[in-house]
């Protein structure tokens, strides 16, 4: 049975390696010939393709229902139901913004996908879960920045089945709200008016699971302590409800104050999965709740008939469900944190002989939990905490034995409350505390952002935590260390002397360039810093960190335009920089120490740099820092937002420039990127770094002429996403666009 299991749950996992999906056709003859072999001896692989058949269904419904091509970009009167708790992210200096998703969305002139996310600025009103509204949507499909080492978005939508976003422009009530997310939305304000506003946030993510409260502050506490599984629902607090529900009867039985007519194991059995799914159910059933309160009901159901179940059994089953319930989960990282942690823990404690002390279980389940994350948190881009096992040992009691309960204690007693009021207080002192000391250790050693992983080195490093879970006497711990090596060093791509690497990253609406050569690394924009998303720290950042990078020789910034150095900060905390350069370094703040740019040449490794400004520049557009880069004689010029006044004035200064690589200034604006510029230089590529359905219509059809009169050829970051140049190869760039997944 168990391996039959594994065979279908390894065809349902293999969803998340495809690069197209097969036709409807051979996807119904695989399930057909999947049933045939599951009588014969061939059934593991009946079972393998079986599940591969239904996940490839499952993605292929999910993709069918994505917003039409025709309607990408336009503006319908939709009408749908706000399903889920609207998020309300507080951004200093911004207006009030509210981002939430409408289900079974119809319009009258098309035909919408089932589920639709959309952003609303400044609502006309509140809005709240359960309420149905007439809409005016900037519709799109989905798509998102895609970068290396960077957030798919775009393979999130499709993990949640959103099958378009869009912006509200106008929008009116039809119905108040109504159902279960209705009365979610109820308790949050309840909990917002009578629980202390530092620890309100926290509050709705313990009991309602939702985290849009939290400050980024908290955040930040979290990710550097390990602990962010503590302020969203997981197995853990599903486990402690069913336990403490099981543990009710169990003790009125011990002192005989249960009835006897009434068998009490069936009834603690029945109350506690029901007080599991009952939390989970309101908590928004996230895939951590989904595994836990599946495992609660095997093992529940198995302790029912007096059988001993083994806990594999248990994970495999839950595993399975939750695989065949939504395939597309794979695509989550949650997905894969959560499960390995489990695993981890039953692969350590399972193979254990003799009892442990409880101060023993409560260490060794987090330094069990850290070793079995951490490849997966590499392999994922994610942070590594060093603290986290120290930090959890501490809060994970604190939180379990004294704030979430007196939490879930407070929320039962909403009705009464003078008596919630007094409860929340208590417990909002707990998780004050619990925040004070999450703060202390936070102070200790700084998170670990490895670079990128390799495939290689993912798998040599789970063998190696393999020797560090498994018994001792099997595998030498040595070897575990060994194999782990790998994943610690850097994947750094070897630039040779007298070439560049340059990525222009896909920043949206905006600009960042990072170019490196042998020894030495610059970035010439910093991407944007809007509606409250700093692309330095999304962006960016990750992507100097996939690729090794612990710091820069120089930041150029083109000009103080919020579009190209709204992400300085970000990457100024993040790395050192040695030196900062802007074409208004009057604009920055003080702690940037930005230096004038002045006209200078330089050399670094055979890689020739060459910057310029226009003296007689007005505005801030023209006082863009201008910045030439040479490779074996390939050529890169970047001008910012230059218009085509300042482009004569280069032309004057520089008469002999010509490029191979040209990108376009201010985004493809009609203002830059004229075409007496664009015959001067001959360049044989343009770069186009701009946001899709930007509201300034870039690139504008007259720089597209421009171009293409000139047989230039185009990339744009809207279609083609980052694309990476090796400068003095005189290759083909490459784009994250060519990467083949099926979901893109």
């Amino acid at each position: 049975m168990q391996i039959s299991i594994i065979a279908l749950i390894v065809g349902l996992l293999s969803l998340r390696v495809m690069p197209w999906l097969p036709s409807i056709f051979w996807l119904l003859s695989g399930l057909l010939v999947a049933l045939l072999l599951l009588r014969t001896r061939l059934h593991l692989f009946g079972f393998f393709l079986l599940g591969l058949c239904w996940a490839c269904l499952s993605a292929q419904w999910a993709l069918d229902d994505q917003l039409a091509a025709a309607l990408d970009g336009r503006t319908l009167w939709i009408t749908g139901t706000v399903v889920g708790l609207p998020e309300w992210p507080v951004v200093q200096g911004q207006p009030p913004t509210v981002r939430f998703e409408l289900d079974d969305a119809v319009s009258r002139r098309a035909q919408l996908p089932r589920r639709i996310r959309v952003s609303w600025r400044t609502p006309a009103e509140p809005v709240k879960a359960g309420q149905r509204w007439r809409l005016a949507v900037r519709l799109k499909r989905p798509d998102g920045s895609l970068n290396p080492y960077g957030f798919d978005y775009q393979a999130w939508l499709l993990a949640k089945r959103i099958g378009a976003t869009g912006s509200v422009k106008a929008g009116q009530l039809v119905a108040q709200g109504q159902g279960l997310d209705h009365w979610r939305e109820q308790v949050r304000a309840r909990i917002q008016r009578y629980a202390p506003e530092p620890a309100q946030g926290l509050m709705t993510a313990l009991i309602l699971g939702d985290g849009s409260g939290l400050s980024a502050e908290q955040w930040q506490t979290l990710q550097a302590t390990g602990t962010v599984h503590l302020m969203v629902i997981s197995g853990q607090h599903i486990s402690l409800i069913a336990a403490v529900a099981y543990a009710v009867v169990f003790w009125l039985m011990r002192l005989g104050w249960w009835p006897q007519r009434v068998p009490w194991l069936p009834a603690a059995c029945v109350l506690s999965i029901s007080a599991a799914l009952a939390y989970g159910t309101f908590a928004g059933f996230a895939v951590p709740v989904q595994r836990a309160c599946i495992m609660v009901m095997v093992a529940l159901l198995w302790r029912w008939h007096f059988q001993h179940l083994s806990v594999w059994i248990a994970f495999l089953i839950a595993l399975a469900v939750v695989l065949i319930y939504e395939p597309l989960v794979v695509l989550q990282a949650g997905f894969w944190l959560s499960f390995t942690a489990v695993g981890a823990l039953i692969l350590a404690f399972a193979a254990r002989l003799g009892p442990w002390r409880w101060w023993h279980m409560v260490g060794r389940t987090q330094w069990v939990a850290a070793i079995g994350l951490a490849p997966f948190l590499l392999a994922l881009s994610l942070p590594v905490s060093l603290m986290g096992p120290l930090a959890n040992i501490f809060a994970v009691p604190w939180l379990s034995l004294l704030a979430l309960p007196l939490t879930l204690l407070g929320a039962l007693l909403l009705p009464w409350p003078s008596l919630a009021s007094w409860v929340l207080s208590a417990a909002a002192w707990c998780l004050t505390a619990m925040f004070a000391g999450l703060d202390w250790f936070a102070q200790g050693w700084p998170v670990w952002q490895g670079s990128g992983v390799t495939v290689a080195a993912l798998l040599l490093a789970v063998l190696g935590v393999l020797c560090w879970l498994l018994p001792r006497p099997l595998l030498p711990l040595l070897a575990g260390l060994l194999l782990c090596l790998p994943l610690l060093k850097p994947s750094k791509e070897v630039v040779a002397d007298g070439q560049a690497q340059v990525w222009v990253l896909d920043v949206g609406q905006g600009q960042a360039v990072w170019v490196r050569t042998a020894q030495h690394s610059l970035m010439y924009d910093a991407g944007p810093f809007m509606a409250g998303f700093d692309a330095g720290e999304r962006i960016v950042v990750p992507v100097l960190r996939g690729y090794g990078q612990t710091g820069l020789d120089e930041l150029l910034i083109s000009h103080a335009d919020a579009d190209h150095a709204g992400g300085a900060q970000a990457i100024l905390d993040a790395v050192e920089v040695k030196r900062v350069v802007s074409g208004q370094p009057a604009e920055h703040p003080p702690s940037f120490a930005a230096q004038d740019c002045r006209a200078e040449q330089w050399q670094w490794d055979d890689v020739w740099f060459w910057r310029w400004q226009w003296h007689n520049a007005k505005d801030s557009n023209q006082k863009s820092c201008v910045l030439l880069i040479v490779a074996q004689g390939e050529r890169l010029l970047l001008t910012g937002d230059l218009d085509a006044a300042g482009e004569a004035a280069l032309l004057a200064d520089w008469p002999w420039l010509q490029v191979d690589w040209l990108v376009a200034g201010h985004h493809g604006s009609r203002t830059s990127t004229s075409r007496r510029f664009v015959q001067a230089i001959a360049p044989q590529y343009a770069l186009i770094s701009r946001g899709k359905h930007n509201s300034y219509g870039h690139p504008h059809p007259q720089v597209l002429a421009n171009l293409q009169r000139e047989q230039v050829r185009i990339y744009d970051t809207a279609h083609d996403k980052a694309v990476q140049i090796y400068l003095g190869r005189y290759s083909e760039p490459s784009s994250m666009a060519r990467q083949l997944r099926f979901w893109r």
